[in-house]
C-alpha cells in the first residue's frame, strides 16, 4: 500500500536521490557520509526514509482505542509524551495525513489495535502546565512550550496484532519497537514494514 507524502530529499547539498525506494548503487556511492548522518539524525528528513508512517503508542488506562472510538470526530490529542526525540517526531517530521499504526503500550497484550491519520500541525501538549496533571513540566512556560503534540483521528479499530505475531514475521526484523532496547513511545515505520502489518490485519 503506498504511502502519501514520499519524495526524495531536496534539501541536502546534493543531487543523488536519497529515497532508498529509488536509490541505485550508483547514486548511493556517491553520497558522503556525512549527508547520509544529516538525514538520519534530523527528524524533518525522516519522511524521505520512512515514507511519512508512524506508529504510536497509548497506555489503555490513559487512552484506549475504544476510548478514542467513543470522542467527538474520533480525534484525540497525543498527549503526554516527554521524551524529547518522539516530541521531535511530532513537531518537525508529521504532517496531516500522515497514517498512523494506534498501539496499546504497558498492558497485558500489548500490540497494534487501530489505524489512525495525523490530523493536525503540532501544538503545546496542554497537560505540561496543568499542576494537576501527571504530565506536568514545572520548567515549561506557555511562552516557550517544551512539549508539543498532535491531534490523532482514528480510522478503525482492527483486530489485535500482538508483540508475539510481529516477531514471528521476518519481514517485520527491522520494525523499530522489536529493537532491543528501544523505548520510544512514537517510532517511524517504512513503507514495507507498513504493507506487511496491512496484510496482518
Amino acid at each position: 500500500m503506498p504511502l502519501p507524502g514520499a519524495g526524495p530529499i531536496r534539501d541536502l547539498p546534493t543531487s543523488a536521490n536519497l529515497n532508498p525506494w529509488n536509490m541505485t548503487l550508483a547514486s548511493a556511492a556517491n553520497v558522503s557520509a556525512r549527508h547520509l548522518y544529516a538525514v538520519f539524525r534530523h527528524p524533518a528528513h525522516f519522511g524521505a526514509i520512512y515514507m511519512h508512517c508512524w506508529l504510536m503508542k497509548s497506555e489503555p488506562s490513559d487512552i484506549s482505542v475504544d476510548d478514542v472510538a467513543a470522542m467527538p470526530k474520533q480525534t484525540v490529542p497525543w498527549f503526554g509524551v516527554r521524551n524529547y526525540q518522539a516530541r521531535n517526531f511530532m513537531r518537525d517530521a508529521m504532517k496531516i495525513g500522515d497514517p498512523v499504526l494506534f498501539y496499546h503500550s504497558s498492558c497485558p497484550e500489548p500490540g497494534i489495535v487501530g489505524i489512525a491519520t495525523v490530523a493536525s500541525k503540532a501544538y503545546p501538549d496542554e497537560t505540561q502546565f496543568d499542576p494537576k496533571s501527571k504530565y506536568h513540566d514545572p520548567k515549561s512556560t506557555r511562552a516557550e512550550p517544551r512539549w508539543m503534540h498532535v491531534d490523532v483521528k482514528l480510522v478503525k479499530k482492527t483486530r489485535l496484532i500482538g508483540l508475539p505475531a510481529l516477531r514471528a514475521n521476518p519481514a517485520l526484523a527491522t520494525l523499530s519497537i522489536l529493537q532491543r532496547g528501544n523505548r520510544l513511545s512514537i517510532t517511524p515505520v517504512t513503507e514495507a514494514e507498513w504493507g506487511v502489518i496491512q496484510s496482518l490485519l
